[in-house]
């Protein structure tokens, strides 16, 4: 049986998810994103210019990935739901990852407004994964307001610090009925392959990528720790124990 992701009813292969911030060109952005296999990628709604189609960031992404529009840079409830009906407004799906951020210095989500945003958006139609701080009691109010996935950081968003925040993620792995997405801080494959291994049903990447020496080579290396850290998962990684022999010692000569 094929082991998809699945988020609100539709069907994705890969569980990698890339941001599209950061890259020198649009041409590595785009040659990054066919070499991750990524199936949904984020583009910032501020980034798009509605009045120039064709002419932006969107039209150096491949066809078939699911085009996600972000709140990037809105630091209250009602900017974010703004940006996001400005971006169904200009004909993007309405599919939102929902950010707000007022903090400038370690750019950590206001749990309070991203619920009270969540909310609105989803009464209004749209589908909604939230960037939220690793907390298991808003992951669970997140879901009861109807948001599609739980997105929590690992660490702040850009410091490439890994799992920081680990042991909270592992709570709302094991509480969530909804996908998580772990989201920001990422700096390495073997943080998502870590992070698929605990349970997460996937990773979004962005800077980790984007600003390494080689962002292509980096998004295969990333396609493939996710690949094995989902396979990982599947298998059942043991737990830790106690020093034992690797080969049986009894019958032995």
């Amino acid at each position: 049986m094929r082991d998809t992701l699945t988020i609100a009813g539709r069907e994705f292969g890969s569980r990698l998810l890339l941001g599209t911030g950061k890259y020198d060109t649009f041409e590595t952005m785009r040659d990054a994103v066919a070499a991750s296999g990524a199936e949904i990628v984020t583009v910032a709604v501020r980034r798009i210019d509605f009045d120039a189609p064709g002419e932006d960031i969107t039209s150096f992404l491949p066809e078939n990935v699911l085009l996600l529009p972000n709140t990037s840079g809105c630091e209250t409830a009602d900017e974010a739901v703004r940006s996001a009906k400005l971006a169904r407004a200009g004909g993007l799906p309405d599919w939102v990852k929902l950010e707000v951020i007022p903090d400038p210095r370690y750019l950590l989500p206001d749990p309070v407004e991203t619920l009270r945003a969540a909310a609105a958006l989803v009464e209004d139609g749209f589908t909604v994964l939230p960037y939220v701080l690793p907390d298991p009691v808003l992951a669970k109010k997140l879901e009861e307001v109807g948001c599609v996935t739980v997105m929590p950081l690992a660490a702040p968003i850009g410091s490439g610090r890994g799992l920081k925040l680990r042991d909270s993620i592992r709570i709302i792995v094991e509480q969530a009925e909804v996908p998580v997405v772990v989201d920001a801080g990422l700096g390495a494959p073997s943080h998502a392959a870590e992070s698929l291994e605990m349970g997460a049903d996937a990773v979004l990447v962005n800077t980790a990528i984007a600003r390494a020496d080689d962002p292509v080579a980096m998004a295969e290396a990333f396609r493939l720790a996710v690949q094995a850290g989902r396979k990982a998962f599947l298998a059942g990684v043991m737990e830790e124990q106690a020093p034992t022999p690797s080969s049986p010692v009894g019958g032995t000569v």
